[in-house]
Formats: structure tokens, C-alpha cells, sequence
């Protein structure tokens, strides 16, 4: 069954083909990258994956950021490793900035122990 929306917000060439973003991107010259999987371990939530899509611009945009790499895959990586660390990191910060989250007590347990809570 056609979706009428589809059909509403689709953008389509000049042969009535629908492009994609990637594709206006990339034919503007435009940096383009998205997320389009996501997949997650039932048994263990804190692991997971990404699967991203880019074009050439984008790639050669982060080369010339200085993020390196062998191969196209590489430098996205890197540059998503990137990313990760600085999302880690800020909510790091933040929780460190919290009076709330401080550690305000020791509490002697003997000679070479301290409870820190």
C-alpha cells in the first residue's frame, strides 16, 4: 500500500526518481553522515553498536580536521570514538559538578582502610 506522505515529503529527480539525502548532499558537495542502526546486547545494555552512513565530503571534511586513518572507515571511527569520549567526559563533568554526587564522608575502617562515601 503507497503512503501518501512518502509521496508528500519525497524529494524526486527530474525521472520522477526519489533521492536521498545523502544523494542531495553529495551533489551539492555537502558533508553528510547518519545513523541508521542501532543494535544492542539484551544481556548486557551497556554494550552496543552504531552502524553510520557517510558520503566522500564528510570523510574529506575529518581528514582535514586531522582525524586520521588508513581507510574512509577508519577516519569515521575515529572521528565517532571522538565523539563518544566527549559525550563520556561531559557527563563525567557534570556529575563531578553536582555538590550532591561529591564524596563527604571517610569513615576509619583500621589502620590501612578508609571508607569513602
Amino acid at each position: 500500500m503507497d503512503n501518501p506522505l512518502k509521496k508528500l515529503f519525497s524529494r524526486s529527480n527530474k525521472k520522477g526518481k526519489t533521492k536521498t539525502d545523502k544523494q542531495i548532499a553529495t551533489d551539492k558537495g555537502e558533508p553528510w553522515v547518519n545513523v541508521v542502526g542501532f543494535d544492542l546486547d539484551k544481556q548486557n545494555p551497556s554494550q552496543g553498536a552504531f552502524e553510520l552512513d557517510w558520503n566522500i565530503h564528510f570523510v574529506n571534511q575529518l581528514r582535514k580536521e586531522g582525524f586520521p586513518g588508513k581507510t574512509d572507515e577508519d577516519v569515521v571511527d575515529n572521528w565517532f570514538q571522538s565523539v563518544c569520549k566527549n559525550v563520556a567526559l561531559e557527563t563525567w563533568e557534570n556529575y563531578q559538578s553536582d555538590p550532591e554526587n561529591r564524596f563527604v564522608e571517610k569513615t576509619k575502617i583500621d589502620k590501612n582502610r578508609t571508607e569513602v562515601k
